[in-house]
C-alpha cells in the first residue's frame, strides 16, 4: 500500500477536487498504467465500474489499485467510499482481476482498505 500510496500521493494528493483513478497491473504486479477514471467536485465524484473494467480487459490486467483524493484532508472512508469499493471487488472477482487495495489520498497522508482489513 505505501508504494502505492507514494505514487497516489504525487499525483492526487493536493487537487482542490475529487479525482478517481485506477493503477492496472500486470501478473508480476508491475504497474502497467495509471489512469484518470473520473473528476468530481469538491466533494465527490461519480464512478463507473464499467470504465474501470473496460480498460482493465484492454490492457490485459491481473491486478488493480483503486485511488481517490479527499481534498479535505479527512482520511475516514465514506459509506459511499466503501461501497464502490465492495462492488468493484465483486466485479473483478467474476473476471478474475484482483483488487489490491484502495488508497485514499490528502496532502501528505493516505488510508489502505487493505492495511486496515477492509478489502
Amino acid at each position: 500500500s505505501k508504494d502505492a500510496a507514494i505514487i497516489f500521493l504525487q499525483q492526487i494528493g493536493d487537487l482542490p477536487n475529487e479525482e478517481f483513478w485506477v493503477m492496472f497491473l500486470n501478473q508480476g504486479n508491475r504497474i502497467i498504467k495509471t489512469e484518470q477514471i473520473s473528476r468530481g467536485g469538491i466533494t465527490k465524484t461519480s464512478v463507473d465500474i464499467r470504465v474501470i473494467f473496460k480498460r482493465a480487459l484492454e490492457l490485459t490486467t491481473t491486478a488493480i489499485i483503486l485511488s481517490h483524493n479527499h481534498p479535505s484532508g479527512n482520511l475516514i472512508p465514506s459509506p459511499a467510499d466503501k461501497s464502490i469499493t465492495k462492488k468493484i471487488k465483486e466485479a473483478a472477482s467474476l473476471l478474475d482481476i484482483q483488487l489490491m487495495d484502495h488508497v485514499i489520498v490528502s496532502q501528505k497522508n493516505y488510508f489502505s482498505f487493505s492495511d486496515q482489513g477492509l478489502i
